[in-house]
């Protein structure tokens, strides 16, 4: 693993999302910037993918299931190169592929439609279960929102993974402590989040979401699960990347305008060429 590699590409990632969502003039910057990292990682070094071919066997698999901030995944897939870096201007155009949550039939890379949040935790689970059943060696990773550990359906799902120790399965859940409305303890606490995790038999490991090396150690643990599935708590920052952004619920889902386009591009500019 180059760290150093990782962060220019999550640079990267972070200037195609503020791109996207400002082209569009809509879309979820906050936690497809606090999530940045870990699509960074997954798309990178840690799943098994071939970018000339989506629809191979043996391919990992992703689930988005907190699929509004879509912007974050298909910056990821462009820059892997599943399709050109120049649609993402795209976003949210009427009658262009790359809309406002993933569609997995028209898209390349995205294995699962997701928009009502909770979902994503079934199907993620489903896709384990069918590994297992096939007797592939594949594995499914799922990215929750934590305001989303307020759907009950990622419970029913958490409780069947465990269950069926579902260890080819890995869900990682993007911790910034922020949803539409404020902070998570504000609107509905989920917490303890981890505990709950363990409760439905999980494995759990808790770390830094902006720290490639704890990502690292994490990803290798959960391959090393033995019969359990994985939950991986990764806390982050909403808006991380942009001064003005960060820890900021107003930026969960509103668009830059201009100048606040081009500043924040100054920022990731910096970040980018290393001068930060």
């Amino acid at each position: 693993m180059d760290s150093r590699y990782l962060k220019k590409q999550a640079a990267q990632i972070r200037k195609s999302i503020l791109t996207a969502v400002y082209y569009a003039k809509s879309g979820h910057p906050g936690g497809s910037l606090s999530a940045a990292d870990l699509f960074t990682y997954l798309y990178f070094e840690e799943m098994n993918l071939e970018p000339r071919r989506p629809d191979w066997e043996e391919r990992d698999r992703f689930v988005l299931s907190k699929g509004h901030v879509a912007p974050g995944l298909y910056a990821a897939l462009a820059h892997r190169g599943y399709f050109p870096v120049e649609a993402l201007k795209n976003l949210r155009q009427l009658g262009f592929y790359l809309q406002g949550h993933p569609d997995m039939k028209h898209i390349p890379g995205v294995d699962m439609s997701c928009g009502s949040l909770g979902q994503g935790a079934s199907a993620a689970a489903g896709m384990a279960l069918a590994g297992k059943l096939d007797r592939k060696g594949y594995r499914v990773y799922a990215l929750y929102g934590d305001g989303e550990l307020q759907e009950g359906q990622i419970w029913e799902a958490a409780m069947f993974a465990g269950a069926n120790r579902l260890d080819n399965l890995c869900v990682i859940v993007d911790n910034n402590n922020l949803q539409i409305d404020g902070t998570l303890e504000e609107v509905c606490s989920p917490y303890p989040i981890a505990d709950k995790f363990r409760a439905f038999n999980f494995n759990v490991e808790e770390i830094d979401g902006h720290n490639f090396e704890e990502m690292k150690e994490a990803f290798e643990r959960a391959r090393k699960s033995g019969g359990k599935p994985t939950a991986i708590i990764a806390r982050t920052v909403k808006g991380k990347g942009v001064s003005f952004m960060e820890g900021q619920a107003s930026w969960h889902g509103k668009a830059p305008d201009r100048e606040e386009y081009e500043r924040a591009m100054e920022e990731l500019e910096r970040t980018d060429s290393g001068n930060e």
